[in-house]
């Protein structure tokens, strides 16, 4: 074993010993045990073949037994959404009741701390902890079960909405040693539900902790989830996330994905389409500035006829940013009229930015509608011109034409306190900064 595993091991030894069941503790045994064996990926792995881990490798991260609830607090006023929502949030991967706020919410749904649902109801949450997302899946998934002790749980009846969003919020405050949170979020959403999810990620200015979160989700017939994930790292945080989606009948998943910020990013997306009418949509904005890494990949299973799955991912990046975008749909044989569509466009503004995009298909049926297509450029001349040629000056044209391309898949969000973050974060950040108050 090399020195950065071993110091692992035994931070792993230290936290699997509180654990109180023997279920537990065995599970968690055998995801460190994958996680041993498989370490971390090089390039040399094909599904990592333009991301490298080797400087998170060398890092050591401890995990954090309790926070400071003052610079938590100002964390989350300052940078936390203003959002009416049921909430729910952890600091350095601690789940802090003091910032949550879960009340109001009906009998037949249930959203709890991953901490509390295994300590009163260990059977029911063991049999969702894993069922998508195994430890078979790769390493950081290994990972986080090892040492996941933290996260949520969400349960929604037969025929139940959410009124409001949940919104979870992870905080990750600047600390000396650097943390790691291993997040795990467990969906399991009932005939004809709705729920509408928001994950915040917030870095402190100068943070350099790891999160590897981990959400699975079952869908059963005709239910609906609304996924927003906006990922607001400092420049020297380090995120890995996977998200696990099993739908059945008729249900529906949306998924919109804002990444702005981190050192370096993954994010895993899979969707199975296991029964007829099953749809799924994914979105989203790589935003990447100085020398950010954000690495995407997504995986569309349509397993089951008359399913249909669309994919819109933009990345806009600027210095000397890295952007990978990587979307694979498989349509499983007998698997007709299946409606798949996927685009990935990307905006260069450096000469010295870079971008690896690979759209794939793999179709085994023959009456389908599938499409693909990528594009990576720079800022089209006759569109400058033909603002310039109107009054407008160079440097405020450059930056209208690009949140014009990144508005495309924001405006896609329906939350407006999300839109407007997002859409302010962008036009604020850009080299040719937009101020939208005068638009």
């Amino acid at each position: 074993m090399n020195q950065p595993l071993s110091s692992y091991a035994e931070t792993f030894t230290a936290f699997n010993k509180e654990a109180e069941s023997g279920w537990l503790k065995s599970q968690r045994i055998a995801a460190f045990a994958r996680f041993e064996h498989l370490g971390f990926p090089t390039p040399d792995v094909e599904r990592w073949k333009y991301t490298d881990t080797k400087l998170l490798a060398k890092r050591h991260f401890q995990l954090a037994a309790d926070y400071d609830l003052t610079a938590a607090k100002t964390l989350l006023e300052n940078h936390g959404l203003q959002l009416d929502a049921h909430r729910l949030v952890l600091v350095n991967g601690v789940y802090s009741a003091e910032l949550s706020d879960l009340s109001g919410i009906q009998d037949a749904v249930v959203i709890e701390p991953l901490s509390e649902a295994l300590n009163k109801e260990l059977e029911l949450t063991s049999g969702m902890m894993g069922r998508l997302a195994g430890i078979d899946v790769d390493v950081f998934t290994a990972m986080n079960f090892a040492f996941a002790g933290e996260g949520a749980v969400i349960r929604i009846g037969n025929n139940q909405q959410l009124k409001k969003p949940l919104l979870l919020t992870y905080l990750s405050t600047q600390v000396e040693p650097a943390t790691m949170a291993h997040p795990r979020v467990l969906i399991a959403a009932g005939s004809n539900s709705e729920l509408q999810l928001v994950e915040h990620f917030v870095g402190a200015e100068g943070a350099a902790n790891f999160t590897n979160r981990v959400l699975e989700g079952v869908l059963e017939r005709n239910a609906q989830l609304r996924h927003t994930l906006l990922q607001t790292g400092s420049d020297q945080e380090w995120w890995v996330g996977r998200v696990q989606i099993e739908q059945k009948r008729d249900s529906r998943y949306t998924c919109h994905h804002m990444n702005l910020g981190g050192k370096l990013v993954r994010d895993d997306l899979v969707a199975d389409l296991n029964g007829e009418g099953a749809e799924s949509s994914f979105s989203g904005l790589l935003f990447g500035r100085n020398r950010q890494h954000l690495d995407i990949h997504s995986l569309v299973n349509h397993n089951a006829p008359l399913t249909n799955s669309f994919e819109n991912y933009k990345a806009i990046l600027n210095d000397r940013a890295r952007g990978v975008f990587n979307g694979k749909v498989i349509v499983k044989r007998d698997s007709q009229k299946i409606n798949a569509q996927q685009n990935n466009a990307n905006l260069l503004l450096s000469d010295q930015a870079e971008m690896d995009t690979k759209p794939e298909l793999e179709i085994y049926a023959d009456d389908v509608k599938c499409s693909h297509g990528a594009t990576t450029g720079q800022l089209n001349e006759d569109a400058l011109f033909y603002l310039r040629a109107r009054g407008v000056d160079e440097q405020q044209a450059r930056g209208l034409l690009t949140l014009a391309f990144a508005n495309e898949v924001i405006d896609q969000l329906d939350l407006p306190e999300v839109y407007q973050r997002v859409e302010t974060a962008v036009a604020g950040q850009l080299p040719h900064k937009v101020e939208l108050d005068l638009l």
